[in-house]
């Protein structure tokens, strides 16, 4: 039993796939509880699907990009809960999951946009299978205008540089459940996916007084 969950957005996903399906999954947004709807979310989707803990065989994780403390409780959870099980966790890029989702309803290309905050985006572009061809990176909106069908956050947030919205607007765990189990998506280490210095910084070391 694959349990899959993401928190590099505002939405908290979790989901369970048996290896042929997705069995149970739920989704909550609110970009200001992660830690504490996580949590209890994997439990209550444990018990909806009477899976015990035991029975889990992997883990699938979405890396981000995202906000430093989101996506941090995302993979210190994946990572703790296969540590203490002894099963293999694996990354996923949380854009890649988007697209994979994105690409069933599409069929041309397109680009994944969420939102990098600092009226930014985090952007990535995919083929008409949803196959990554460039990014991620981080790019302000009327740098990353274009066309092209566009899902994902962003697109909903600047529709002047992406017309031609498209959805979904979150990662699903069910989405990355089925990406990893189907191999549609490629994996990545459990490590988070930055592509901008934190915002804290250590402070300098005090000069010498002389």
């Amino acid at each position: 039993m694959l349990l899959a969950l993401d928190t590099a957005t505002p939405a908290v996903t979790v989901a369970l796939h048996d290896g042929e399906r997705v069995v149970a999954a739920s989704s909550v947004v609110d970009a200001m509880r992660h830690g504490e709807l996580l949590a209890t979310g994997i439990t209550a989707l444990l018990d909806e699907a009477w899976v015990a803990r035991q029975d889990l065989t992997a883990i699938a994780v979405g890396v981000g990009p995202g906000p430093f403390t989101g996506l941090r409780v995302g993979l210190v959870t994946a990572r703790t809960l296969a540590f203490v099980l002894e099963i293999p966790v694996y990354g996923v890029c949380s854009l890649d999951v988007i697209a994979v989702q994105a690409a069933a309803g599409i069929g041309a290309d397109f680009v994944v946009a969420t939102d990098a905050r600092r009226k930014e985006v985090y952007l990535a572009s995919y083929d008409d299978q949803g196959r990554r061809l460039d990014g991620p990176e981080v790019v302000r909106p009327a740098d990353a205008a274009t066309d092209r069908p566009a899902a994902g956050e962003g697109a909903v947030l600047y529709p002047d540089a992406f017309p031609d919205r498209r959805g979904p607007e979150l990662p699903s765990a069910g989405w990355l459940a089925r990406a990893v189990a189907e191999e549609l998506a490629e994996l990545r280490d459990p490590e988070p996916l930055y592509l901008r210095r934190p915002d804290a910084v250590a402070p300098a070391a005090p000069k010498r007084v002389s």
